[in-house]
């Protein structure tokens, strides 16, 4: 029996708006409905566009991970074209993508996630004074040292890409500017910088001995950096009992190059690792304020619920991979490509895995982008002339920072007809199904403790900003 009801939102330090109704049952959440409440439409403004025009236009779904967005659409295009990105061309396309996504995660720690630790709720443990002094808001030397390095990584956005975020730099056939030998030497600084903030302040230590983890256990003596306060805060109050996912993890392969992804596409379920069949993607709208049926995302379609009937609650599809719901993001990225740490993380880890998983990928991604510049050959060409076709169809698959992003579109006339986004938040805060399967999120909350004094409950904070949700992606 239901003891009472909360409704949770709008929720600060999230990307844009996101409501939560919450049935708490002895102390603890029983049921919750996740509700993404506005809805943006750009599925809709892309059709009669030109094809071209989806370069200009999807990367303003989201000022944080514009690139990601870019990426994917240049990539539905160049895979209309039957073409692909210029070798040395997709080397700074990765690059310009790794550095957005990194900068997204450290964002995303000490910005969003840790200032929670620093509440007067806490006063009192005894890593509360470090928390406060770390991550306060506007005052907490942790953000200072962060913002400023997010900063110095950033210029390499500036080199590339011209500006950021909404950068044309990349296209269908590679990217827009070459770099010089002068430019790789600046943009090699500001990579080592920003490694020296990681191992003297995140880390507090080499980036490779953090990856040398291989099991949670090890994890649990971690105490250097910020990385070991958080470690310390999540081994006293639990953290990885609250907000376990549903077990299975998805991800298409982070920075596909032409000799495969970076980081490994699969589909990760019971410890085995297989393809991710994206034909079997659907798109259920039964609780969505959405008209139509369960579709692949090539023949849906965006059809908004102007009288917002029930059952709907959320302007949010609910995507499912062969029928059945998979979390996406850092965690599942580093869980697929088979990091010993993540792996050991996979099950029953909850926000300690989750956000272990972010942490994992920005050791790994430093070293990968360190690695990128210096292969990336000045002589060569950086573009090739791609020509897309007035009829036809494309997909581009990406990994965002939050998780797996696709973008189906297809052209009549060389006008766009169909434009449908699969963005990461929509997998983990997706509504529940026609089988009633509530979401990753909803499905994570319950059994979230909540005092009888709280109307928004800090363990259900905990959760939600452990996946990191960009509702403004989410309804694009």
């Amino acid at each position: 029996m239901t003891d009472r009801q909360l409704l949770v939102g709008p929720f600060n330090r999230v990307e844009g708006d996101l409501e939560l109704k919450l049935d708490i049952s002895n102390g603890k959440v029983s049921a919750a409905y996740a509700n993404s409440p506005l809805f943006r439409g750009f599925e809709r403004m892309l059709l009669g566009m030109k094809p071209s025009d989806a370069l200009t236009i999807t990367p303003r779904i989201c000022g944080i991970c514009s690139i990601s967005q870019s990426a994917a659409a240049a990539f539905g295009l160049a895979d209309a074209a039957g073409a692909g990105l210029a070798r040395e061309g997709e080397k700074v396309a990765t690059l310009l993508h790794a550095v957005e996504n990194v900068a997204d995660h450290i964002t995303h720690f000490n910005l969003f996630f840790m200032p929670d630790f620093a509440r007067a709720k806490y006063e009192g443990r005894s890593w509360h004074a470090e928390a406060v002094a770390r991550f306060t808001a506007e005052k907490g030397s942790s953000l200072h040292q962060t913002v400023a390095a997010r900063a110095e990584l950033l210029h390499i956005v500036g080199l590339l890409g011209g500006k950021w975020p909404h950068t044309l730099a990349i296209q269908p056939g590679g990217v827009t500017r070459a770099p010089t030998a002068r430019d790789i030497i600046r943009m090699g600084a500001s990579l080592k910088a920003f490694r020296k903030y990681l191992e003297e302040r995140l880390f507090a230590a080499p980036l490779e001995t953090f990856l040398s983890l291989s099991n949670s256990g090890e994890l649990e003596s971690w105490t250097s950096g910020d990385a070991g306060l958080f470690v310390r805060i999540a081994n006293e109050l639990g953290l990885s009992e609250m907000g376990e996912g549903p077990g299975r993890y998805m991800s298409y392969g982070a920075y596909p190059m032409s000799t495969g992804p970076l980081f490994a596409a699969g589909r990760w379920a019971d410890g085995v690792v297989s393809p991710v069949e994206t034909e079997a993607i659907r798109e259920d709208v039964s609780y969505a304020w959405m008209l139509g049926d369960a579709l692949h995302p090539t023949e849906g379609q965006t059809l908004p619920d102007a009288e917002m009937r029930e059952p709907g609650y959320s302007w949010c599809k609910a995507p499912r991979l062969g029928g059945q719901t998979v979390e996406v993001g850092a965690m599942a990225r580093q869980i697929v490509d088979g990091h010993p740490l993540a792996v050991s993380m996979a099950t029953g880890k909850g926000v300690l895995g989750r956000i272990t998983g972010r942490l994992i990928e920005i050791a790994r991604t430093q070293i990968v982008m360190e690695e990128l510049l210096a292969s990336i050959d000045v002589g060569q060409r950086f573009m090739d002339r791609v020509v897309v076709p007035e009829n036809g169809e494309g997909v581009g698959l990406v990994e965002a920072a939050r998780g797996s992003l696709g973008h189906w579109m297809k052209f009549e006339d060389g006008e766009i007809v169909s434009y449908q986004i699969i963005a990461p938040t929509t997998w983990n805060f997706s509504p529940r199904d026609a089988s009633g399967v509530a979401g990753p999120v909803e499905a994570a909350l319950v059994g979230a403790p909540v005092d009888p004094d709280e109307e928004t409950p800090v363990s259900v904070q905990h959760i939600v900003r452990s996946f990191d949700p960009c509702m403004v992606c989410t309804v694009h």
